[in-house]
């Protein structure tokens, strides 16, 4: 599991273009408060979290595959999938779903968004979590 979380972590460094990062409040790997990043990756995007809470430490690898403006340019939707893990009174591993919608501020570089991302755990108990709505707000470089 660590060869492919550094894998993971290496390939995402390498495809990087831009990057953006803040906070994300709501139901995130069984936690309530992520730090919350955003790095491009050619046509799509990984949007990736490590929150903290009651429950220990959570990780989220997902991977934006569908990402456009709506309307204008300031918005935009995003459609994507990926691992999320969890780690404190026991080991959880499950598979997370995300549709969100984003406002990039022209003035100031800052990103305001809210998403829905249930999460389909696998390890420790399987369980089914439809909760997961969520606020972003990153800062983009």
């Amino acid at each position: 599991m660590k060869h492919i979380t550094l894998i993971m972590i290496v390939l995402t460094t390498q495809l990087c273009v831009a990057q953006e990062i803040g906070v994300r409040f709501g139901e995130v790997s069984r936690n309530n408060v992520a730090v919350d990043a955003v790095f491009q990756a050619s046509q799509s995007r990984i949007h990736a979290n490590v929150s903290f809470g009651n429950n220990g430490v959570g990780l989220d690898a997902l991977w934006d595959f569908v990402y456009k403006p709506l309307g204008g340019e300031a918005f935009n939707w995003y459609l994507g999938a990926g691992p999320s893990a969890s780690i404190g009174d026991g080991f959880y591993l499950g598979v997370s779903g995300e549709i969100g919608l984003e406002y990039l501020f022209s003035g100031v570089p800052l990103t305001l968004g809210l998403d829905y991302r249930p999460t389909f755990w696998l390890i420790e108990e399987t369980n089914f979590e439809a909760g997961g709505f969520g606020l972003n707000i990153r800062w983009r470089f």
